[in-house]
């Protein structure tokens, strides 16, 4: 596991607004490959009128290291595996040098994260851990899942027209990226990505029109923000 130092260093330690002002709302949004997460996070937004940020974090962070956005978004969702997979045929300076390169990003996917906090506005974040790393703006945490075959027919649905993966093909990489989030919170936390105790609600998608799911689960929301505010935090 990564040196408690170093999570330390990413892990964000903004204070709740004082002097009478209202707290902002964060919804944080974990998600299996194919579940439908992005999608309800963004229907989420729009129906309560929040703030949403997805690719924007990583585009951010390309923008300010003068780094390509597609090396940047695998660099740190491959941060995991960098740092439990280097064989002996790799030399101590290339594993310092990708070791380095992985932290570095991910303290700058840390940055953002805060300066989003900072702007006190409510909001939806898909993934980067967001959960984590703004754990102390006490968000409402959600995971998303579904069944394999749920999640199949969701990427045939949002494949592009360039992209013709066979089913073991899509489930393979549904597989490797699901692998890959949960070595990264380990690093960075030690805990179980997707562990049911990590989070105020967890959603099986699988036979859920997200359309019709995003209403119910934003007055969930909404009931949760509301219970906090006066001191009840069960739900």
């Amino acid at each position: 596991m990564i040196d408690q130092n170093l999570l330390n260093s990413c892990k964000i330690h903004t204070k709740r607004l004082e002097n009478g002002m209202v707290d902002m709302k964060i919804i944080t949004i974990s998600r299996e490959f194919g579940s439908g997460g992005r999608e309800l996070g963004k229907r989420m937004a729009d129906l309560l009128g929040y703030d949403y940020y997805d690719k924007e974090i990583i585009l951010d962070i390309a923008e300010k290291q003068k780094l390509d956005e597609q090396y940047v978004e695998h660099a740190i969702d491959q941060a995991g595996q960098t740092f439990r997979s280097y064989t002996v045929r790799r030399s101590i300076a290339n594993i310092s040098y990708y070791q380095t390169v992985s932290v570095k990003l991910l303290a700058e996917q840390t940055r953002v994260l805060r300066e989003i906090a900072q702007r006190g506005r409510d909001c939806v974040i898909i993934g980067r851990n967001a959960d984590l790393i703004l754990e102390e703006e006490q968000p409402f945490r959600l995971f998303v899942y579904a069944d394999p075959d749920a999640k199949l027919q969701r990427c045939r649905e949002r494949a592009s027209g360039e992209e013709h993966l066979r089913d073991r093909e899509l489930l393979r990489k549904m597989k490797q990226i699901d692998s890959d989030r949960k070595k990264t919170r380990a690093m960075l936390s030690g805990d179980t990505w997707g562990q049911k105790d990590l989070y105020e609600l967890m959603v099986n998608t699988t036979d859920w029109n997200i359309k019709e799911l995003a209403p119910l689960i934003s007055s969930y929301a909404e009931n949760w923000f509301g219970r906090e505010q006066y001191g009840n935090s069960s739900v």
